[in-house]
């Protein structure tokens, strides 16, 4: 709990005395970078307490443990939530204060962790997060990945990939555990010895863990996030370095640091697959030789696993799990198959986050047997067992099919329970994307809708509104997002709603000042803030945000002398290094926004920012700061969304389709305080079956034939003025995604966010109930879902 018996004199002095004898400096001599690692260990001191006291007594009382197994962890930045869950930030800026330095400033140093790209590493953290507020006994299981995702800047207007960086300096908030490293083996062959298989691994590497604590609200528990760095079984040749074959001396190191040095690897080549298999297996193996070590410390018998351990993968990425649990269980501990896939049933459970099929990972058998030899032998018989255990299904079904293995189909069969991430998503998991596996196990997939938490993404990004929300209702609701609806009453307030939008000015002015610093663009905080940041992807629909942008500018150029809304269209996000077409479009944004805000007919009514390299800081800032919240993606295609969740969250109204958790928001907030458009997921698949239907819909809009005109004619780039032909023809043709059939309901609901946000009474009462029906979304709600309905546990508190 909260440490009541810090003072702010005893946080002066462990912050002088770890800038003295852990930084090894003195206060008149000390750096910015110096005070900020000096502060994040007495921080770092007060969250060891409720750490080591979760330990103890999940050891003591022998608890069921939660093991979230996940290649993605957007932590962001961990010195104010930290202290902020402590209840140690207010004091930290006023002991900051007495030295002469700028609490911001400080928690800006601190570089977030490069640990993932966007919605399934955030989710993560904010699960992480949420176990330990909630006392669920857990840990998460991830790679420490060198230089994460990438580091975005633009040239040109094109994206450009250069390395993260965030490990450049010490991280002060792990722990290095030498003591905890598990050999990883890769490839060799399977021989077979006194009638048991065993495995003899042509490469290894050693995982090495590395604990951070994650506290929880209030500082009541505390668990840990243990990431896997890899390290060379032998350092390196000495014979070879002796004879000057310095490179093929290194090879063992090199081959470990590439494992756990970028997260997703481009694997359009048969050597980035195989890395990326590798990352997979890497990650997926240490923690379960982990889960069983500490197991088998206080219990002997491994059929009973499952009372003690419940492992969630997160995607299919850890999806090899299953094979792996069940090696170690049968090559290691004389353990039958049939007990052993039984065991693991009961232990494993898989979230699914995407109806996507290429998301949905396939190897090839070649490359599959190649890397992994014994767990292709085990994913075989797996593939027999159920086809013999389920005598009648279709000969279509099944784990191993045209010379692929497929991690979906694996992670369903192998786990007891398969959750989709929103009510729309789970049905579609259950109907479309599983049917017959769903018709074979009719209990197994349940629904547990994202959330996001509420300590981080309103309570400590958005000081302004949470100051107002606790000054009106008390504190209560920053760990009972529900008790959010005690704020309808005072919206009939004017005062109330004043207050809420001078908040909102606040964040506005705050992300105005960034934009200028960052992009060097002027906006004006009057002008309508509507924010579209997320993985650049075409289903996420970008595209179709854009062309309605050009069709705004386009409208504003006819008519310059009509009452306009100002706007500013924000966007942030990155794109996968390969994935050329998205790459497109990000190239597309910044080539309209050089013309739109360099254009003197439009001024500040339209301005386009698109600022580099998005990540959870840049989002702690723009999500506050929106007045609408873009989440317009082809539905059916969208999972969940968290970004949406967030926006709510900071009262920005939503305009977007009938998709993933869209619609649970639509159902919290009302049609009233929501811009809806679009075809719903059944119309977008009967849509599909018209060939003609982008050309139809491309005809029957003026505005949208015009947006595409200008585009063929390089009207945003004339220094190539061919260089959109693919998008306009990708539109006409190969619309997949229907940008051009949504096109003109899109720019109705736009027109309709105008005609609202000229009404500043009415949308300040849209803004303020959007953020007072928030509280279904916290990832508490979420957490306490997973723990009765799939992971079978309880609260320690």
């Amino acid at each position: 709990m909260t440490d009541t018996a810090l003072t702010p004199e005893r946080l002066q002095a462990a912050v002088l005395h770890h800038l003295t004898y852990t930084i090894g400096k003195d206060a008149p001599h000390a750096s910015l970078h110096d005070w900020r690692m000096a502060l994040c260990y007495a921080i770092r001191d007060r969250v060891v307490g409720p750490w080591f006291a979760s330990t103890r007594r999940t050891w003591e009382e022998d608890r069921k443990r939660v093991y979230y197994l996940s290649m993605e962890y957007l932590i962001g930045r961990i010195l104010e939530d930290a202290a902020m869950n402590l209840g140690l930030r207010d004091m930290a800026v006023e002991v900051m204060e007495g030295f002469g330095q700028d609490f911001h400033a400080l928690v800006e140093d601190e570089p977030a962790a490069a640990l993932g790209n966007g919605g399934l590493g955030r989710l993560a953290a904010c699960f992480m997060e949420s176990m330990a507020t909630l006392g669920c006994p857990a840990y998460g299981y991830g790679i420490r990945y060198e230089h994460g995702l990438f580091r975005q800047r633009f040239e040109a207007g094109q994206q450009v990939e250069a390395p993260e960086d965030w490990l450049t300096t010490t991280n002060p908030w792990e722990f290095d555990r030498p003591e905890s490293a598990y050999t990883i083996g890769f490839k060799g062959h399977v021989e077979t010895v006194k009638g048991r298989e065993r495995w003899v691994p042509g490469e290894t590497v050693t995982a090495s863990a590395h604990d951070t604590p994650v506290v929880g609200w209030q500082g009541r528990w505390a668990n840990t996030l243990r990431l896997w760095s890899a390290k060379p079984t032998t350092l390196f040749d000495l014979e070879r370095f002796n004879r000057g074959d310095y490179a093929a001396a290194a090879e063992p190191e090199a081959l470990a640091r590439t494992i756990s040095r970028v997260l997703y690897p481009d694997d359009t080549t048969y050597a980035g697959k195989e890395l990326r298999l590798k990352q997979e297996f890497f990650m997926t193996s240490a923690a379960l030789q982990d889960i069983l070590r500490r197991y088998l410390a206080s219990h002997s018998d491994l059929s009973r696993l499952h009372e003690k351990v419940a492992i969630q993968m997160n995607d299919t990425h850890p999806a090899i799990a299953g094979p792996e649990l069940m090696r170690l269980m049968m090559d290691d501990h004389g353990v039958s198959f049939e007990e052993a896939i039984q065991t693991a049933q009961k232990v494993l459970g898989y979230t699914n986050h995407t109806l996507l099929p290429e998301a949905l990972e396939r190897w090839s058998t070649y490359l599959f047997g190649n890397v992994l030899p014994r767990h292709m032998q085990i994913i075989e018989r797996i593939d027999d067992w159920h086809r013999k255990t389920y005598a009648n299904q279709a000969h279509y079904i099944g784990i191993v099919k045209f010379q692929e293995v497929h991690m979906g189909e694996l992670a369903f069969m192998m786990s007891h329970k398969v959750n989709g991430v929103s009510a729309l998503h789970s049905e579609l998991v259950k109907t479309s994307l599983f049917p017959e596996l769903a018709a074979q196990h009719p209990d197994r997939i349940v629904n547990e809708t994202n959330g996001v938490t509420p300590r981080r993404w309103l309570n400590m990004c958005n000081r302004p509104l949470s100051g107002l929300i606790t000054g009106t209702i008390g504190e209560a609701w920053v760990g009972e997002l529900d008790r959010l609806r005690e704020l309808e009453p005072h919206i009939e307030d004017a005062g109330f709603r004043a207050a809420f939008g001078a908040a909102k000015r606040a964040n506005k002015e705050a992300a105005a000042a960034w934009i200028k610093r960052e992009c060097g663009v002027v906006v004006s905080p009057d002008a309508l803030f509507d924010v579209h940041v997320k993985r650049i992807h075409e289903y996420k629909r970008q595209l179709l945000n854009i062309l309605q942008t050009v069709a705004h500018w386009h409208a504003i150029r006819e008519n310059p002398t009509a009452d306009w809304v100002p706007r500013v269209k924000i966007f942030g996000g990155k794109s996968a290094p390969g994935y050329w077409v998205a790459k497109e479009i990000i190239h597309l944004i910044n080539d309209v926004a050089n013309v739109v805000n360099s254009d003197p007919v439009v001024g500040d009514r339209l301005k386009v920012i698109y600022p580099a390299n998005y990540n959870v800081p840049m989002a702690e800032l723009l999500m506050p700061a929106a007045d609408l919240s873009e989440q317009i993606s082809t539905a059916g295609k969208e999972a969940s969304g968290t970004g949406n969740m967030k926006f709510m969250m900071n009262g920005a109204p939503t305009i977007g389709t009938l998709d993933g958790a869209n619609i649970e928001i639509l159902e919290e907030v009302g049609a009233e305080n929501f811009f809806l458009f679009g075809l719903t997921a059944e119309e977008v698949v009967a849509r599909r079956q018209n060939p003609d239907h982008a050309r139809e819909a491309i005809l029957a809009s003026q505005s949208l034939q015009d947006v595409l005109q200008m585009l063929a004619e390089g009207r945003f780039s004339p220094d190539q003025r061919d260089r959109y032909h693919g998008v306009v023809d990708r539109v006409w043709h190969h619309d997949y995604f229907l940008v051009a059939s949504d096109f003109a309901a899109y720019e109705a609901a736009q027109g309709a966010v105008d005609a609202a946000y000229r009404d500043r009474d009415r949308w300040q009462r849209m803004a303020a109930m959007n953020t007072a029906r928030a509280g279904f979304f916290s990832s508490d709600r979420t957490i306490r879902g997973y723990m009765k309905d799939i992971w079978s546990t309880e609260s320690a508190l």
